[in-house]
């Protein structure tokens, strides 16, 4: 299985040598990913979260292709309606071949309502808008000509069954975020007896959790997956991969943007974790 890390490319500590140091840092420890999150206007719905300045994903990743090795880089997740199809096409396809095949493209239906209304898009119609990225971005990329030889895994975010369904209509990974163990072990379940209901292949499974290292165990009932003791984070990643993901995004992110300036604390639970694994 594989260990990813979804990078902040916001809030007030996000500079140019900072990403460039995240990606160093994630890279020398061995994790096997780099993920950047996505947003195009930053409203007050998103400025609540994920506060500016906010580096876009495809640029900021395209940079860090050319500033590391062998990483895989990737989107957690692109949100599907802000850009036209044709567009996403392309930019994946180039940067897939420019960094030397690293590239994931996770997609996902968007939340921020108001940035939306500022891109002037139609917020009822996103999960529709998603299926028609997906329908384009499978015939584009039948032209190897133009766009390559193709081959870019596609995650599909969400945690409702409408996000399961579609990674299983499109033959991608699905890429819930941040639950509890709980969810998902009720999740894999859900997931393969749903593909066996619409007669599909069982897809991939690459969820995203929380990364919040703590000295004394949380509580199992309350916590959210990967956050408590490293025993338990180290538990959660082995369940997870006993119920099916080939891969695990760690997000060290708890909150505060602030925590942006002061991403040694993150990295130092990212390296605990490796650290460890690495013994077992």
């Amino acid at each position: 299985m594989r260990l990813g890390v979804n990078v902040p490319n916001f809030g007030p500590g996000a500079t140019p040598d900072r990403l460039l140091a995240w990606a160093r840092t994630v890279e020398g420890l061995g994790y096997d990913l780099l993920l950047m999150s996505d947003h195009v206007a930053i409203t007050p719905d998103v400025a609540e979260q994920y506060p500016a300045p906010f580096y876009e994903p495809f640029t900021t990743l395209s940079w860090l292709a050319g500033r590391t090795g062998s990483i895989e880089l990737g989107t957690t997740v692109l949100i599907a309606p802000y850009r036209h199809p044709l567009l996403v096409a392309r930019m994946a396809a180039n940067l897939h071949q420019l960094s030397g095949g690293r590239f994931v493209l996770g997609v996902g239906v968007g939340w921020a309502a108001q940035e939306f209304d500022a891109l002037g898009l139609d917020f009822r119609r996103r999960g529709q808008q998603t299926d028609e990225l997906l329908d384009a971005l499978a015939a584009a990329w039948q032209d190897t000509g133009d766009y390559g030889p193709g081959g870019i895994p596609i995650w599909v975010g969400g945690v409702t069954d409408a996000g399961l369904r579609r990674a299983i209509r499109y033959g991608a990974a699905w890429h819930p975020l941040r639950q509890t163990m709980g969810w998902h072990r009720d999740a894999a379940v859900r997931l393969r007896a749903t593909a066996d209901e619409l007669g599909a292949p069982h897809p991939g499974f690459a969820p995203r959790i929380l990364l919040r290292l703590t000295d004394e165990p949380r509580p199992d009932a309350t916590r959210k997956a990967g956050e408590g003791s490293i025993d338990q984070i180290l538990a959660d990643v082995e369940e997870l991969e006993q119920l099916g993901a080939h891969t695990v995004v760690l997000d060290p992110f708890v909150g505060d943007p602030a925590e942006t300036e002061h991403p040694e604390i993150a990295w130092q639970a990212l390296a605990t974790v490796k650290a460890r694994m690495e013994k077992q």
